[in-house]
């Protein structure tokens, strides 16, 4: 039997300064970055100061002022992105049985803005031991359950096949674009709507990230706050967004000659069942991620043309990863060219892995690989070549993306251009 291949043919990117792929491509390629001061309440009892929020409103994308009132930040990212992606794709959803049209959703945090501002409701200002229920929206349970998420992608879609939210930390994104994939792949849907969303900039989240000291305490110039692999990086600067997806069987969207950005080609993840928010420094398990993806993929470490890293800006990250790409790429590594778009669109938690999958295939579309912004100062433990700065043009034909989260999550995919031939 033919193996089905997976084809990546619509996208939507929501991020920090670049709302559509277009304007999220010119960013990134450009290096510019998109973290600022936080402007969505006053962040002046935290310690972290800065983030790159999305100047998006719902309504302006056409959503109705009752599915804006009834949907948290994240899942206006979500419907909106995912509507976006299917209108790129090209394809026609209302010619496919319903039943084989599946959603995937990847979210860490759920509908953080949504239970942040109805907790200050209902607890008067946080002044009430025993909140009053009587003043919460009546649709508080939709912010309570993130499947509410997968819900309202499928009604929007008109998905009637399987519907699931991943969450698994800061991988959601990749874990979901992946679990799509694989029910593509064994032919249990014709198509996948595959993507993640998250908007955790409220102050719950900045207390949490504040208390491990996760983010950045750098508040005197928030352009540069966000530092990966440089000498002097303090912590990650948190963000906003959404990428979404089109999945489907290679050669069903050749027939109907759909433009194919990037094919699915590998996809593997692991736990290092070590520590909640440590890592070991040997990055062993991110590792055998990549080396299982590579393999998934019938590609060897020499095929890579580029690594889009985790790159979270955190000192134990960029180390553990910067080991991870030495064990599973071995000499290669230093001849492949990684970046980290977090330097220009900070860490939206369970939303990156798909913002950096779609930062992927752009790569891909361009041949172009986006440069880490802010990387003056190298880390002599960070020794590969990180593209500092400035975009670079090379030839991009597989791109290996990874993914780490608390918990102990390592995720790696590998994009592949359509037309290569597998033996």
């Amino acid at each position: 039997m033919t193996e089905r291949r997976v084809a990546l043919t619509g996208m939507e990117v929501l991020a920090p300064g670049g709302l559509g792929r277009a304007e999220f491509w010119r960013l990134i390629s450009e290096g510019r970055t998109a973290t600022r001061g936080i402007t969505f309440f006053d962040p002046a009892p935290f310690r972290s100061r800065v983030a790159a929020e999305a100047d998006f409103c719902g309504l302006e994308y056409g959503l109705s002022p009752q599915e804006a009132r009834r949907m948290d930040r994240a899942a206006q990212f979500a419907v909106v992105a995912a509507g976006n992606a299917v209108d790129d794709s090209g394809a026609d959803l209302g010619g496919i049985a319903p039943h084989r049209v599946g959603v995937v959703v990847g979210s860490a945090v759920g509908a953080t803005m949504g239970l942040d501002e109805e907790y200050r409701v209902v607890s008067d200002g946080g002044r009430l031991d025993l909140v009053d229920h009587r003043y919460a929206v009546p649709h508080l349970y939709n912010f309570l359950v993130p499947s509410s998420f997968a819900a309202e992608v499928a009604w929007a879609v008109g998905g009637e096949g399987p519907a699931t939210v991943v969450s698994t930390g800061c991988t959601s994104g990749i874990d979901a674009v992946g679990y799509g994939a694989e029910l593509v792949r064994e032919g249990s849907v014709d198509v996948m709507v595959a993507g993640a969303a998250d908007a955790p900039i409220s102050p719950i989240t900045l207390a949490c990230f504040d208390a491990i000291k996760a983010t950045t305490p750098r508040t005197d110039a928030p352009e540069r706050a966000s530092r990966p692999f440089d000498g002097t990086r303090n912590g990650f600067v948190l963000g906003e967004g959404a990428a979404f997806f089109v999945l489907e069987e290679l050669e069903s969207a050749r027939r109907r000659d759909a433009h194919v950005y990037a094919e699915i080609a590998g996809y593997a993840t692991r736990s290092n069942a070590y520590h909640m928010t440590g890592l070991r420094r040997d990055g062993a398990e991110m590792a055998e991620a990549i080396r299982v993806a590579l393999a998934e993929a019938r590609m060897n470490p020499e095929d890579v043309d580029y690594v889009n890293a985790h790159g979270s800006g955190t000192k134990q990250n960029d180390r553990h990863e910067t080991a991870a790409f030495k064990k599973s790429l071995g000499e290669h590594a230093f001849r492949t060219p990684v970046s980290s778009i977090k330097s220009m669109v900070g860490h939206s938690l369970g939303a990156i892995g798909a913002i950096e999958i779609a930062a992927s295939a752009l790569a891909m579309e361009y041949d172009v690989v986006p440069p880490t912004a802010n990387l003056h100062t190298p880390d002599p433990e960070c020794d590969l070549d990180y593209v500092p700065l400035t975009a670079r043009d090379q030839l991009v034909d597989a791109v290996l993306t990874v993914g780490s989260g608390f918990g102990g999550f390592q995720s790696a995919m590998v994009l592949a251009g359509p037309e290569r031939s597998i033996v």
